[in-house]
């Protein structure tokens, strides 16, 4: 069903994420699951953005517009998730998979948060609603944008390796 129907595929993954980080924030076994869980969001969205990136900058010849719209689904829809429930108190230190990186100052600035977070939303909606056009260029300009937010969240409230 998901290469015949990647933007279903794509919705019921987001849908599937939805119903994961509610559970998550409401019934888990403590902080430790929270951070699994965001630490998890971020790195299948990662992945997602890995794949744009090979197929509208770093290796343009071998563009798939279903590929790279079906990414860009996924990004939209992680985005839209509900993600900030997972930065619930006692979650700004510990461990989940690994070591949380978040910094001291997101749980601090939740308005400088809220800023970032729903510019990160803007341009990965955005990056859906392009990627659905199939224009390489196109995609390939808003790909830029929803990296400049990820970016702009890490460089404020993300610890280096």
């Amino acid at each position: 069903m998901m290469k015949k129907y990647p933007l279903m595929g794509a919705l019921l993954l987001g849908s599937a994420w939805v119903a994961v980080t509610h559970a998550g924030a409401h019934s888990t076994g403590g902080p430790e699951d929270l951070i699994k869980f965001r630490q998890s969001g971020y790195t299948f969205m990662a992945w997602n953005m890995g794949k744009i990136k090979t197929q509208v900058v770093d290796q343009p010849a071998q563009f798939n517009k279903d590929q790279v719209k079906a990414a860009a689904d996924v990004i939209a829809a992680i985005a839209n998730s509900g993600m900030g429930a997972l930065y619930a108190p006692g979650t700004e230190t510990g461990k989940g998979w690994e070591k949380t990186r978040v910094k001291p100052e997101l749980f601090q600035q939740p308005d400088e948060v809220k800023k970032v977070a729903m510019a990160f939303v803007k341009e990965a909606n955005e990056l859906a609603r392009v990627a659905a056009t199939g224009e390489l260029e196109a995609i390939r300009g808003q790909f830029g944008k929803v990296g400049a937010t990820c970016k702009g969240c890490h460089d404020k409230f993300r610890t280096e390796e």
